[in-house]
């Protein structure tokens, strides 16, 4: 089978999601529009919007919402955005945050290439903008590699965000053909471990691996301990859903069992949480997977 040909075959009942529907779910949209934000939430099409959404929960995306790179997995819109920025980002995602009441909040990014520093300085802003606007709420930031600078870190960890989190994808064999070119399994683990390093605070690292394209579950667990040599926290399981016909098709369906038997294992070499399932996506329940690592309940 190509990568461009569809896949001819249903997908199992235990991928079946709820329709967007409740009104949170439409004010929660409505909001955004009004700001002029994107979530994560839309842009990957996520099948746990609904459930996250009316539960006042959502993942702002900032930098924009043209991505300067290509994996041929994700449906965010690819391009060179020329530098722009929006200077109210910061202020418009504080503010939503406060609108919504929220004690948790995932900011994930873009790739800007096209940026010096990959658009640290304005992930930083954005970043002292919730903190400031929303005492106590945590931050969870889902961030791209920035090309392995330590200067790019230095500057968001100087924001001091609860989680950094940077997903690895998939396995190290498959990342050359799901990733774009300029990303690498072993940078994104050294960006991972570096990230610990530079932070003058505690601070947990969490990563992500999506199933289907290809790997076999041993390669699966490899990852987990590169992961966990790496000094990583967290880590989420989900399967790989194709957005597209233009994306890479889906090798197989990955059962319920195997998740569950992955989740196990994750837990058993030392992550402090780890969550598998079909659904699952990297910031799925982000706030209760925090709450289990650290033993704080968030009010």
């Amino acid at each position: 089978m190509s990568d461009q040909e569809p896949l001819h075959i249903g997908k199992p009942a235990w991928l079946k999601t709820q329709i967007p529907t409740g009104a949170t779910y439409f004010n929660i949209k409505r909001d955004l529009r009004d700001r002029k934000l994107y979530t994560v939430c839309e842009e990957a099409k996520c099948p746990n919007i609904a459930q996250c959404w009316n539960t006042n929960t959502a993942t702002f995306m900032v930098l924009g919402d043209t991505c300067t790179r290509g994996c041929r997995f994700c449906n965010v819109k690819t391009g060179d955005p020329g530098g722009w920025l929006d200077p109210k980002e910061p202020a418009q995602v504080a503010e939503s945050a406060r609108l919504m009441n929220l004690k948790y909040v995932v900011i994930t990014m873009v790739d800007r290439d096209d940026l010096a520093d990959g658009g640290a300085s304005h992930v930083k802003q954005v970043v002292q903008a919730v903190h400031e606007s929303n005492p106590g709420i945590k931050i969870e930031l889902l961030a791209g590699d920035f090309r392995g600078s330590d200067e790019a870190l230095m500057k968001i960890l100087s924001a001091t965000p609860e989680v950094y989190a940077h997903n690895i994808e998939t396995i190290e064999r498959l990342t050359p053909r799901v990733r774009d070119a300029r990303a690498g399994y072993r940078q994104s683990l050294a960006v991972l471990k570096r990230t610990k390093e530079l932070a003058a605070y505690p601070i947990l690292t969490k990563s992500a691996l999506m199933l289907g394209l290809g790997e076999e579950i041993a390669e699966v667990e490899s990852a987990l301990r590169d992961l966990r040599d790496h000094d990583v926290d967290l880590v989420t399981i989900g399967q790989y859903m194709r957005p597209t016909k233009k994306h890479l098709s889906i090798k197989r369906w990955v059962t319920p069992e195997e998740f569950t038997h992955l989740g196990n294992y994750a837990r058993s070499i030392g992550f402090k949480a780890a969550v598998s399932g079909p659904l699952v996506r990297s910031s799925f329940r982000a706030r209760e997977f925090y709450e289990e690592a650290t033993g704080i309940k968030l009010r």
